[in-house]
């Protein structure tokens, strides 16, 4: 396990994301690289922008890296129907553990 401090570290050296979007009656962001802090506020106007009602998927294939403020904004995602599709095993322990403990 990773401690908090180098995952921090990791962070800050390459603070790269990737976010592509594409639609075939579901709206499926496609999101690659490092997710932290810093780029939430960008995938939350994303979805706000999406008309009401539409179906929103959030593939986390291409994911690599993510801070627990990343964790915490996925658990708020499915709760708010946002389909994980493709969520790295590692993050999904993650956002069990996380569900389990709040």
């Amino acid at each position: 396990m990773v401690s908090q401090t180098a995952a921090k570290s990791m962070f800050t050296r390459r603070k790269m994301l990737k976010i592509t979007r594409a639609e075939n009656g579901e709206v499926v962001f496609t999101v690659s690289g490092r997710l932290g802090a810093e780029n939430l506020a960008e995938l939350e106007t994303q979805f706000s922008s999406e008309a009401s009602g539409r179906r929103i998927v959030l593939d986390l294939r291409e994911l690599t890296l993510v801070d627990q403020d990343a964790v915490n904004f996925l658990v708020r995602c499915e709760a708010d129907d946002i389909q994980l599709k493709d969520c790295p095993a590692y993050i999904r322990e993650w956002i069990t553990r996380e569900r389990s403990q709040g």
